[in-house]
């Protein structure tokens, strides 16, 4: 993967940034997303946050190599203090960090963000908590999409701020527009998701003792939702 040809991942991600955005990419690495759009004149500008030093001086190094340093600003931050006012920044993405770690970059920059920009977020686990801070914090999910690469689940979430919503607990947990298109992607996940947590729920249920009973009793829950989904 480089800033010519990005991961199946990185290319769903950048599908769902609006044409003529101004991109504030958090967590950029080596800059391949804002770089990749700009190249294809899909983007007017862009910002590339990164807390890693190493991290920080690739993302440069792409950022250069491409020419684009008029477009594209690279900047060693934390979460979104990488954004300004002045950037007008109107989409946010946040790729390939769990999902608590997003979720917490959001609720600590909160403060930084209009209400107005897209956010494209693309988290390895933790969806059901991601989910629940965009309820929280009035934002709705607008796209969700699911893709496996390198045997991997990766899933892609879309939000506007929008005012009050409302989740259930499946919805949550799922997805909410998951639940309504049930891609074949999202049902073999599933599956092999009902798998894995039979397996778990008998190793806790042979050391009961040692393991909390709501452990169990959420686990027991998880399965039960997923057996009703499934069947």
């Amino acid at each position: 993967m480089n800033e010519h040809t990005l991961s199946r991942r990185l290319e769903r991600v950048a599908a769902r940034v609006p044409v003529g955005a101004r991109l504030a990419d958090i967590g950029s690495d080596h800059a391949y997303l804002p770089v990749a759009l700009l190249r294809r004149g899909l983007i007017e500008a862009a910002v590339a946050g990164e807390i890693a030093l190493t991290a920080f001086a690739a993302a440069g190094r792409t950022v250069r190599e491409s020419g684009f340093e008029q477009q594209i600003e690279v900047r060693l931050a934390d979460g979104l203090d990488a954004i300004d006012a002045s950037d007008e920044v109107s989409a946010v993405s946040l790729c390939g960090m769990g999902g608590e770690t997003i979720r917490d970059i959001l609720d600590s920059g909160l403060s930084r963000l209009s209400g107005r920009e897209r956010l494209i977020l693309q988290p390895n686990g933790g969806e059901p908590e991601l989910r629940q801070w965009l309820m929280e914090n009035g934002f709705r999910i607008l796209h969700e999409e699911l893709l496996r690469e390198n045997r991997f689940d990766y899933e892609i979430i879309v939000a506007e701020r929008s005012g009050p919503v409302a989740y259930s607990p499946e919805e949550l947990y799922f997805g909410p527009l998951h639940l309504q298109s049930r891609s074949p992607a999202f049902i073999d996940k599933w599956q092999r998701a009902l798998a894995r947590k039979r397996r778990t729920l008998e190793g806790l249920a042979r050391a009961r003792g040692a393991v909390p009973e709501q452990t169990i009793s959420d686990l027991s829950l998880q399965i039960r939702w997923i057996t009703e989904l499934l069947g």
